[in-house]
């Protein structure tokens, strides 16, 4: 059970020689205190009826304010003890008081700068732009969390959509980590439930459709005229290979070394999930790799020579600005391929991974063994590739219509 109580707080003697009156809560031998508001002189204070001594000008008005505070507050404690009798002392006092306002800032830039800590740069860009562009919607002024309401929300939709010009998902994505804020807050028992307006605040999302080449388009970029030895021939191999070893994402790809290839297998980690996946390769990705197996090649040495040999990759922050960089390059040069393969598309690496899954489900292929081969943590996020062949399907059957 927990015990209430007036105290003169002799220990909180400020300058003016005053202390404050407290009611203290105990519980479990942990203690916790809520002011009254009062602050005295220690010599306006009976210690032994433990209250204001009647020579002081208002003890008969304060006396009574504490008297029916204190009351309030065993009331309070008994009805909170009594539905859970687990509560600590601090959980009673936020009952019965509500909690401190918390500052939104503060809590969101601990949990961004902790991607960083734990080496996840990219993770940590993208949440950081997110919080810098509320910042600045906001004037770099503080905000709390009950400041966020529905209506906040949709104030700042509409700065982000009109003023910012970005799109529907672009916007929803720097919402939906807002939302994971409010939801880390409320798990830490930082914020109260009523405080979190997305439980009343609905995101938006608009559908999109996943680019892939049919097997008549990838060949067509296989078929691209290149210089062996020049970038363009490189990028163009690394796409091709992707697009026959599971659409492994470009950074599996640069990350590739000698080691990790058995003759038969590519045996990685995966940079984006840190699983570990081993992939046969088809006789089309083995004859370009062949390409780029020399003698000279030491079991560390990348396969497809974009990153230095000797990389720091365990520094998370050289490793993110050599990819990105590798990335970019590959990327303005696949556009080119396209044209050249007069592909009305706008060609980048990751559609490499849209290509072999398709390929893969219209060849066959099992939706698990498919999403086991991607990386894919929950077979959901491969649904939506049967999903795209399934539409190919229907299509194909309105023939019949004609």
């Amino acid at each position: 059970m927990s015990s209430v109580s007036i105290v003169f707080r002799k220990d909180k003697l400020n300058k003016k020689g005053q202390a404050p009156i407290h009611f203290r809560i105990i519980k479990d031998r942990k203690i916790n205190y809520i002011s009254s508001g009062i602050m005295l002189p220690e010599e306006n204070w009976d210690f032994d009826k433990n209250k204001i001594k009647g020579k002081h000008t208002n003890s008969a008005r304060l006396n009574s304010f504490l008297t029916n505070k204190f009351a309030e507050l065993q009331d309070q404690v008994f009805e909170h003890e009594t539905v859970s009798k687990s509560a600590t002392t601090r959980q009673l006092k936020e009952k019965i008081y509500g909690k401190k306002p918390e500052d939104f800032f503060g809590f969101a830039d601990e949990i961004v700068n902790a991607y960083k800590e734990d080496g996840k740069i990219s993770t940590y860009i993208t949440h950081n732009s997110t919080i810098k562009t509320l910042k600045d919607y906001v004037k770099g002024s503080a905000i709390m969390f009950q400041d966020i309401t529905p209506d906040f929300l949709a104030k700042y939709e509409k700065y982000l959509q009109n003023k910012q010009n970005l799109k529907i998902n672009t916007i929803h994505k720097h919402l939906k980590f807002l939302r994971k804020i409010f939801n880390d807050a409320l798990r830490l028992d930082k914020i109260e439930y009523q405080h979190n307006p997305f439980t009343k605040y609905k995101l938006k999302l608009e559908k999109t459709s996943r680019s892939f080449l049919s097997d008549d388009e990838l060949k067509a970029i296989e078929n691209v005229v290149t210089v062996p030895g020049e970038r363009m021939d490189l990028h163009k191999k690394m796409f091709i290979f992707a697009a026959y070893t599971g659409g492994l994402r470009v950074s599996d790809v640069l990350k590739l070394r000698w080691q990790n290839f058995d003759g038969v297998h590519v045996n990685i980690t995966i940079h984006k999930t840190k699983s570990q996946l081993s992939i046969k390769l088809p006789n089309k990705a083995i004859e370009i790799i062949s390409e780029y197996q020399k003698k000279s090649n030491k079991p560390t040495d990348f396969i497809f020579p974009m990153l230095p040999n000797d990389i720091d990759l365990d520094n998370p922050q050289i490793s993110y600005n050599q990819i990105s960089s590798a990335t970019a390059y590959v990327n303005k040069n696949l556009k080119t391929l396209a044209n050249k393969a007069e592909l009305d598309k706008p060609l980048s690496f990751h559609i490499s991974r849209h290509t072999w899954a398709t390929r893969a489900l219209r060849k066959g292929m099992s939706i698990d063994k498919v999403s086991k081969l991607m990386g894919h943590a929950q077979i959901r996020e491969t649904q939506i590739y049967a999903k795209i062949v399934n539409e190919e399907l229907d299509k194909a059957m309105d023939i019949f219509n004609d």
